[in-house]
């Protein structure tokens, strides 16, 4: 192989990188596994801390993370299960559908699961929503950020053809014509989301109503999918002429969503006394 490099260093199969990263016996921990959980426990601690200026206590949050995980995990394999049904899981062992250690969890999905739960803890514990959002909203974009190094190792969520010096390979991937130069769209993500995550925290500090910032966290998260999206190359089907991938609808359905609850939030925190 002859193009660099980071390709060359991230040829998979080979003798440079295993996507497993522990063995016990018949038991594999894989790299993604490792990268999800660390995305996980990492944006929950940073959380937890952050929630103090709005008044709710680390343990609060804290006590959320079960909820989050469970949501979450069920939310992005269903959406994955569902948008690969016919590719992956039609007429194979119903096992394969909770197979997640694997890969396979799309985080349009994991962000609805993980909505849906904060919703309902926040209701059970009675704790205020936009608050608690608020405080999340940028370690979603910091664990986003461990997750898509993951699936860079993995394979999964991979980019499209790249004739650029930084292209990577993979010998099994893609499927149908595994080994050629790709893009590696994976980490193109990852630093987008660092930089949200960076923008978001600061933002943060300063907002000015409640929502604020976990809206502005589904309008940049939207632009981010939206424009990494041209790099994908892991789509069977396309809409609108062939142009735009599912990512990119759902990241359309993702900024109006942020837009709606901005201006929503905004024109109540106009209505209150003062």
């Amino acid at each position: 192989m002859e193009s660099l490099d980071l390709g060359h260093w991230l040829t998979y199969h080979d003798s440079t990188v295993d996507r497993v990263a522990l063995s016990f016996g018949s038991i594999k921990v894989t790299w993604y596994g490792i990268a999800v959980v660390c995305g996980f426990v990492v944006g929950l601690w940073t959380a937890s801390r952050r929630a103090i200026k709005d008044r709710i206590t680390p343990e609060a949050v804290a006590d959320l993370g079960l909820w989050l995980m469970i949501g979450g995990i069920a939310g992005a394999r269903l959406w994955y299960v569902v948008e690969y049904w016919k590719d992956e899981f039609a007429g194979r062992s119903l096992w394969e559908t909770v197979a997640v250690y694997r890969g396979g969890l799309v985080f349009y999905g994991g962000l609805a699961g993980a909505t849906l739960a904060t919703i309902l803890y926040s209701r059970k514990r009675g704790l205020p929503l936009w608050k608690l959002a608020d405080a999340l909203a940028p370690s979603i974009a910091l664990g986003h950020f461990f997750g898509r190094i993951g699936c860079f190792i993995n394979g999964c969520c991979y980019g499209t053809h790249c004739t650029l010096p930084w292209a990577v390979h993979y010998n099994d991937v893609p499927y149908d014509n595994p080994g050629q130069a790709l893009h590696p769209v994976q980490l193109y993500e990852a630093a987008l989301n660092i930089a949200l995550y960076s923008l978001l925290a600061r933002q943060y500090q300063r907002k000015r109503f409640d929502g604020e910032t976990f809206a502005f966290y589904l309008l940049g998260y939207g632009i981010v999918r939206f424009t990494v999206e041209f790099f994908r190359g892991d789509y069977a089907v396309h809409y609108f002429g062939g142009w735009a991938t599912p990512g990119q609808i759902a990241s359309f359905v993702l900024f109006a969503a942020g837009l709606i609850i901005w201006v929503n939030r905004k024109q109540l925190a106009g209505r209150k006394p003062q």
